[in-house]
């Protein structure tokens, strides 16, 4: 039976059925298109979508890093304490505060009046010069004072009280730091009372009495300080006496507002973060590529949020004068952003690795020819190394045995010179302890020689003829 002559030809099939079954092609055709073009769509919206997320999730994780450092720092006394408890150290600092502090003594004493006073008449034109010179014998001992062991603990004390007060500082209730809605001073009189203290001890006659100040050196600050000093020198102190302004800006309200949101926000902040991640690879066709992106977005991230914080330092600079203040600003900036600054690299770092990591792991022809050139470099490596390995297994006792001597030297010159580098306990102890297993190794591996060849002795034939 011919099949061929059972299926009908199109000349055979009438014209309205041929057309009707074009037509049903014609149809199945476009649906199809439509699906594709549906698919295609959908997958782009996708695409999109996905690119969106991992780039507000790579910015909100920019982000809670800065409101975790924030609330665990800034926001934490001990930890606020112990970050700014090396700044009298900075010779930066020091001269700013040390400045700040000799400005403030000279106009409480009045030190060129005093000297005017006990001058002859004659005399009266040295009054400046004398108080210039007095002037630099002060500021060495306001210098000696701030960076003395015993003030480190009322600098510690007067930054703990400050920080306490200071969480309070958009309601105005601190005492030691005032905070209104255009400026933030820290109160340094007990810094001039240890000044006046050692002044008074050292030079009694430039206050012309023996004057009685309380001593600070256990940390403790009396409330009445101001009072005490006052009754001691006999005069009244201006209201903004030993106030250091840090800043004075009207956009200090303002930001305070967003350090107090941040950290009311910071939990769900994270956790915001953590949901828009998750979002973003639900939502992504190619995670892959969705990875890569996060970490090229964690990169411009972390360079922007930098790049915005050098911004706002910046101008923060800029409301403090030039010179000697704006230098020890700059100082204690720096130590107090040192570890947010830490933390932008890491992330740098992090994206930096998981971008590249996410192209090598790709399709593409330069990752492809790359995977393969590294395979065949580790296996290459892995057959010398087994054949290095089988070479010291049979050669480096005998070596190890031949220059035992030698081996032995030159770790204990090695070590000698490891010990000068790092002198610490620790790393002596460490370097003693390498130097003993080194030691015993280089002997146990000399003595762990293969034994040779054994000589042959004398043969039957040999035995035999000795014999006769």
């Amino acid at each position: 039976m011919n099949v061929e002559s059972d299926t009908p030809r199109p000349e055979a099939m009438p014209a309205d059925e041929l057309a009707r079954l074009r037509a049903e092609v014609t149809l199945l055709h476009a649906q199809l298109d439509t699906r594709r073009r549906r698919a295609s769509g959908v997958r782009t919206l996708r695409r999109a979508t996905a690119a969106v997320l991992v780039a507000l999730t790579a910015f909100a994780m920019v982000a809670s890093v800065v409101g975790v450092w924030a609330a665990t720092t800034v926001l934490n006394t001990d930890r606020w304490v112990a970050t700014v408890a090396p700044l009298p150290q900075n010779p930066q600092v020091a001269a700013a505060v040390a400045e700040y502090a000799t400005t403030q003594v000279f106009a409480a004493v009045d030190v060129e009046q005093r000297v005017r006073t006990v001058l002859p008449q004659q005399a009266a034109f040295l009054a400046g010069p004398v108080a210039g010179q007095l002037r630099g014998a002060v500021r060495t001992t306001v210098t000696n004072v701030l960076q003395s062991d015993r003030f480190a603990g009322i600098w510690v004390e007067l930054n703990r009280r400050a920080h306490q007060r200071a969480l309070a500082i958009i309601d105005g209730t601190s005492t030691v730091v005032i905070g209104r809605q255009d400026r933030v001073d820290i109160d340094l009189l007990p810094l001039i009372n240890q000044v006046l203290r050692q002044l008074g001890n050292q030079m009694p006659t430039l206050f012309g009495k023996q004057i009685s100040l309380p001593d600070l050196d256990s940390g403790a600050i009396p409330d009445n300080l101001r009072a005490r000093v006052q009754d001691a020198l006999g005069i009244t102190l201006p209201e903004n006496f030993a106030q250091f302004t840090i800043y004075d800006s009207g956009q200090l309200w303002a930001a305070q507002q967003a350090v107090a949101a941040a950290k009311r926000d910071l939990v769900l902040g994270v956790i915001g973060t953590v949901v828009l991640l998750c979002l973003a690879l639900v939502v992504s066709p190619e995670r892959r590529r969705t990875l890569l992106q996060l970490g090229l977005w964690l990169v411009v991230a972390a360079v922007t949020v930098t790049a915005a914080l050098r911004a706002v330092r910046v101008q923060l600079l800029d409301e403090v004068p030039a010179g000697v203040y704006r230098d020890g600003v700059a100082a204690a900036f720096t130590s107090v952003f040192g570890l947010l600054r830490v933390r932008g690299v890491q992330i740098m770092v992090v994206g930096a690795v998981l971008a590249v990591a996410m192209y090598l792991i790709g399709p593409g022809r330069a990752p492809t020819w790359l995977r393969r050139q590294t395979v065949a470099g580790i296996r290459a490596a892995g057959r010398g190394a087994r054949a290095g390995g089988r070479v010291l297994v049979s050669r480096g006792p005998g070596w190890a045995a031949a220059h035992l001597d030698a081996l032995r030297v030159g770790g204990i010159v090695v070590a000698a010179v490891l010990a000068l580098l790092w002198s610490s306990w620790t790393s002596l102890l460490v370097i003693a302890l390498l130097l003993a297993a080194y030691e015993v190794l280089v002997t146990v591996a000399a003595h762990a020689r293969p034994p040779g060849p054994r000589t042959p002795g004398p043969g039957p034939e040999l035995a035999a003829t000795g014999a006769h």
